[in-house]
């Protein structure tokens, strides 16, 4: 059976993985500073997460939702510990988009509204409402037009009161920090006055943490650092470390549970609770978000210094753009075919995204920029020449 051909694939197959590197069946190392679409929170097989895993497997990996699983309470319990977030309560699933999904479902059982305001080059899943909402008419079919939604430019407080004013808006969907969109970032300013303008028009704020959220921005919630307090926070990635896990965080002072209003099969299982739990100890037990915030700024410093050529830095933490003068594709090519390092692209092509392990050290950064530094160099003498 073939298998379905819908990505483009580079020739490289990683069989094992350890910490910040993946390596390959003939023990090639790869330094890895994409994390497979910043999955990799705590790093490769961590024995922590190992090991809780497969004590899991070896007690119970699944059942239904219809029965007690008291590790859901666990981790609820772990990650409002951690984010110091409270008044939440915690709907599990599967995957970013699920989350997003369901928060659109919860806002619109709430208000009775349909139309959703979204990010210009935002990104939010690929699954009927949540693809609506992304800023990307190629991966929409038709069967997802008929979503009313407005595109609307980052940190333009002024083009979302305007909508917003109509009255019609169920709910605003918002990164923190743009995924593929490049790692722009929401001004702090423009966060608080967008979560006042909700509030006025009876619309709910979703704010999307599935790739800028559990850490990699430094702060626990990238939206954490305007001191707003939204109605609905999606998250996924980097909350299992690889394992399938995703939820909802729902602001219990805005929303009512009623049985049967959201439904999964697979979230919340004991063995993604198992990986959700182990990622919570290891953040905490060796300051992944502060050490997040701390060699994010050190990247920077050191592409700033190092690299050949005039770049613009993006984003915060470990969630980096570099933003090049020209088109990323060559640079990250060589990076990995020469120089044996994982980089990310962007919906702009000249931005490479950058998205370690949380547990990422100045050495792995020094490494990564020395190679960057060459393959730049490189390319700059090919311009000249040409």
């Amino acid at each position: 059976m073939n298998l379905f051909d819908v990505y483009s694939l580079y020739d490289i197959e990683p069989t094992s993985a350890k910490g910040a590197y993946v390596y390959n069946d003939e023990g090639t190392e790869y330094l890895d500073f994409y994390g497979g679409h910043a999955v990799i929170s705590i790093g490769h097989a961590h024995p922590t997460y190992v090991n809780k895993i497969t004590d899991q497997l070896n007690k119970i990996a699944f059942y239904s939702n219809a029965v007690i699983n008291g590790l859901q309470k666990d981790l609820a319990d772990k990650l409002e510990q951690l984010s110091g977030l409270q008044n939440f309560a915690l709907f599990y699933c599967n995957s970013g988009a699920e989350a997003n999904e369901n928060a659109f479902k919860l806002a619109s059982f709430s208000n009775g509204k349909s139309k959703i305001l979204a990010l210009q080059n935002g990104f939010h899943g690929r699954t009927s409402a949540a693809v609506r909402a992304t800023d990307n008419k190629k991966i929409q079919a038709p069967i997802n037009q008929g979503i009313s939604i407005n595109y609307l430019p980052i940190n333009d407080i002024a083009a979302f009161e305007n909508e917003l004013k109509k009255g019609d808006v169920c709910a605003v969907i918002i990164e923190a920090i743009q995924g593929i969109g490049g790692c722009y970032t929401c001004d702090d300013d423009f966060l608080i006055q967008l979560s006042s303008l909700c509030k006025i028009h009876n619309a709910f704020l979703i704010m999307d943490e599935v790739q800028c959220g559990y850490g990699r921005s430094g702060d626990f919630f990238a939206f954490q650092q305007s001191g707003i307090s939204p109605d609905i926070i999606s998250m996924a990635k980097g909350m299992g470390n690889g394992f399938p896990i995703a939820g909802i965080l729902i602001n219990e002072k805005v929303f009512k549970a009623e049985i049967g209003m959201l439904g999964t099969t697979f979230g919340g299982s004991h063995l993604a609770c198992a990986a959700g739990i182990a990622v919570l100890e290891v953040i905490e037990n060796e300051h992944l978000v502060q050490n997040a915030h701390n060699m994010g700024e050190y990247f920077k410093e050191k592409l700033l210094q190092d690299i050949p050529e005039e770049i613009e830095i993006l984003g915060r933490g470990l969630m980096i753009g570099i933003k090049f003068p020209y088109t990323t594709a060559n640079i990250r090519k060589e990076l990995l075919f020469k120089h044996h390092v994982f980089s990310g692209s962007s919906g702009n092509p000249n931005i490479m995204r950058i998205l370690p392990p949380l547990s990422i050290n100045k050495s792995q950064i020094d490494q990564f920029v020395e190679k960057l530094s060459i393959v730049v160099s490189k390319i700059q003498k090919t311009v000249a020449i040409h």
